[in-house]
């Protein structure tokens, strides 16, 4: 008897040694994250699919595979949903990650102001020049220049000024997140985090109700209408550390991210007459929807190590790319319409809107290739200069280095 429970003992010690010894699962936050890149990219080019097809050639001019080409392209303005959603999950990574060290608020605004302003001001003094020197058709106005110097170009409207440079207004909704969000983050505690930022999700599906049926823009640009994107990915971010980056407990935040958006397309669908909030749930939907993409990317990501260099050389130059694309299309249609009058107009052939699309993307690339390396990186070195090792907390310097490549 006495052999058999010493069999039976050493037979659980063994067992528990070689779970001991077992290999770990994967961090989800890892040093580099090449998930993530890829997706920025994915993000980036979406957003240049859509000015290039479907903002601007309506599908129904077309037929067939190319029709449902052209249509596909429509949704290419979500790619800026995926930016917010990611841009709240790495910035909430940030200042959680290093809330409790000294020079918090300091460290984080220079190292935002050199990563944004430096690009985002050369932007507006080139649309400023070739807005005066009438080389692009494109309008413009000091109001609107002179607000979006003061980061609010989301909010002209509200001042009686069209937004003329649409891409702006997300640089401002951006600018607001990271004025506001910090102190936020300072102050609550990491679950108090997570739940907040799911507040914020329903006041902002909420404000978008009440805009609507008080016969307003549901679906216009300011700040507190499109907030709940980057809340989500703040939400995420927060609930990964709450629960000690557990991976059931991601598969959960992806399973309830897919079930929202699931539910607010249903809810817009079904009561269409009257409509809830003219079809604005699906901003929710879409919102929740990349919440859960980028839950999954982390999961698969940090397990099987998936990767796309190509998209990720996209999500390196993506700022600069996303601030130019328009300007440069610009220039093409003022240039066409001057020299190649086959290439400019509403109702061209869909072989010369490809060659419209592959001339400004290739130059659009170049140029922000160019940005990023020539004139967006000497600003992201003296970044360095304002954190100190002794200032960084343990495993935050891989979030830092990630979002401050590209983010």
């Amino acid at each position: 008897m006495f052999p058999s429970i010493t069999l039976v003992c050493e037979g659980i010690r063994q067992v528990k040694v070689r779970e001991r010894n077992a290999p770990s699962s994967p961090p989800l936050l890892r040093p580099k994250m090449p998930e993530l890149d890829a997706l920025r990219g994915i993000a980036c080019l979406m957003v240049l699919f859509f000015h290039g097809f479907g903002n601007r050639f309506p599908p129904d001019h077309f037929s067939g595979v190319v029709k449902a080409f052209v249509w596909t392209t429509t949704w290419g303005w979500t790619g800026v949903n995926l930016f917010f959603v990611l841009s709240g999950l790495l910035i909430t990574g940030i200042l959680l990650d290093t809330r409790d060290r000294p020079g918090y608020y300091k460290r984080f605004y220079i190292r935002r102001m050199l990563r944004i302003l430096p690009a985002y001001y050369a932007v507006l003094g080139l649309l400023t020049v070739l807005w005066l020197s009438s080389l692009i058709a494109r309008p413009a106005s000091w109001g609107f220049l002179g607000l979006s110097f003061v980061y609010v170009p989301n909010l002209t409207p509200l001042f009686g000024v069209p937004v003329y440079y649409p891409v702006l207004w997300s640089l401002g909704v951006e600018e607001h997140f990271y004025l506001l969000w910090p102190a936020c983050v300072r102050r609550l505690s990491l679950k108090t985090v997570f739940f907040f930022a799911l507040t914020i999700c329903l006041c902002a599906a909420l404000a978008r109700i009440v805009t609507f049926h008080f016969g307003h823009d549901a679906f216009g640009h300011y700040t507190w209408l499109v907030a709940d994107g980057l809340a989500m990915g703040a939400a995420l971010a927060a609930g990964i550390r709450w629960s000690q980056q557990r991976r059931s407990a991601l598969w959960w935040m992806v399973g309830c991210s897919f079930g929202v958006a699931l539910l607010c397309f249903l809810v817009d669908r079904l009561l269409r007459n009257p409509p809830l909030a003219g079809g604005s749930l699906h901003i929710t939907a879409i919102n929740a929807s990349y919440a859960g993409l980028l839950a999954a990317a982390l999961l698969l990501g940090s397990r099987f190590g998936i990767r796309s260099r190509i998209l990720e050389f996209f999500g390196d130059i993506s700022y600069g790319l996303y601030l130019v694309h328009i300007l440069i299309f610009d220039l093409f249609d003022s240039a066409a319409s001057r020299f190649f009058p086959a290439l400019a107009g509403q109702a061209l052939p869909f072989a010369s809107i490809c060659l419209r699309f592959a001339v400004v993307a290739a130059v659009t690339v170049v140029v922000a290739w160019i940005s990023r390396w020539y004139f967006e990186e000497p600003f992201l070195r003296l970044k360095a200069r304002f954190t100190s090792a002794s200032d960084m907390p343990e495993n935050s310097e891989p979030l830092l280095s990630e979002v401050a490549r590209a983010s």
